[in-house]
């Protein structure tokens, strides 16, 4: 086991600077520079071109990437040209939202996802596999936008049950105020995003019991008389639950990184909101941070599923 992670972590290190080649070129690529947005009719351009040189983006391309590769092996990701504060204590803060609103989501939707999925497999072509159905058509048709926007209007602006933007209100006050804060805060935006995010999972769920049903170890099970009940929970369902398994890891990184949509929309302080205000801002060194982050996630979130997928079921080895 040991053995294979560390060879896997050894593959990643390759992986590591291609991402970073990829990450630092193509933002620097993107039109405009972190100054662009200065620019005014009383603007001198003497001043801009001495922000520039101070700032070294007139420096080579290379040089320019081996002293941000130099600088962030000292824990520094440079400093946000727009907010003017280290840009890792601007996603480290950015983070622990994103990070609580990750959790409260994964546990949602898995907790609504695994019971749909398996009603919706083991009463195959009955009422609950309709309404089940039904439900994941429904997620896949509405756009997640516009599924986020109507959640908004009508629990925030209409019923007033939950507030419309922010993490924690003002006002609180105390360790557990926050804390109360913070989840009233969160708890809208995790209900719809984990409805989004349910879909792919049920479905998944869904296919691998019925697919299932008809294996021969099922049918050997049942003719030896084995009860209905330990031959869905024992067999079936065992299997069924591995392609879960193993997305878990990818869909922790990827509720992790923050979803710029669902934070846009209700002006939640995260990584996800974050990132696009880069993009927006041409804030370079923000953004080129963030991407790598992102990659840095996924690539963990893919050892990670390997990982669980190699203790839940002995029969699978990592290559």
């Amino acid at each position: 086991m040991w053995k294979t992670v560390l060879r896997r972590i050894l593959i990643m290190i390759p992986q590591l600077i291609i991402l970073s080649l990829l990450v630092f070129f193509l933002a620097k690529m993107m039109p405009g520079d972190p100054f662009s947005g200065h620019i005014n009719p009383n603007t001198d351009p003497k001043q801009l071109a001495a922000l520039k040189q101070a700032a070294g983006l007139n420096d080579p391309f290379y040089i320019q990437y081996f002293r941000w590769i130099g600088n962030i092996f000292h824990g520094d990701f440079g400093t946000s040209y727009i907010q003017h504060v280290p840009v890792i204590s601007l996603i480290a803060d950015r983070a622990v939202n994103t990070f609580w609103l990750s959790l409260l989501t994964t546990i949602l939707t898995y907790a609504i996802a695994i019971p749909l999925g398996i009603a919706a497999g083991r009463y195959q072509d009955q009422w609950q596999d309709q309404a089940v159905q039904i439900f994941t058509y429904f997620t896949l048709a509405v756009p997640g936008f516009v599924f986020y926007i109507l959640g908004l209007w009508l629990f925030g602006f209409v019923l007033g049950w939950f507030p419309i933007s922010g993490s924690v209100s003002a006002n609180a006050a105390g360790v557990w105020g926050v804390i109360g804060s913070r989840f009233y805060h969160m708890i809208l935006p995790a209900i719809l995003y984990s409805l989004i995010t349910t879909t792919s999972i049920v479905q998944y769920l869904r296919t691998g019991i019925v697919d299932n049903k008809v294996e021969d170890y099922v049918r050997t099970a049942r003719s030896k008389g084995v009860p209905e009940d330990v031959v869905f929970h024992k067999h079936i369902l065992r299997n069924s639950l591995l392609p879960i398994a193993a997305s878990l890891g990818t869909t922790i990184t990827r509720l992790l990184s923050g979803s710029m949509i669902i934070e846009s929309v209700f002006s939640y302080p995260g990584m996800g909101k974050l990132f696009l205000d880069s993009i927006s801002q041409r804030d370079y060194t923000t953004l080129t941070a963030l991407i790598l982050i992102f990659g840095i996630l996924t690539l963990l979130g893919n050892l990670l599923s390997d990982i669980i997928m190699s203790i839940i079921d002995p029969r699978i080895r990592i290559k």
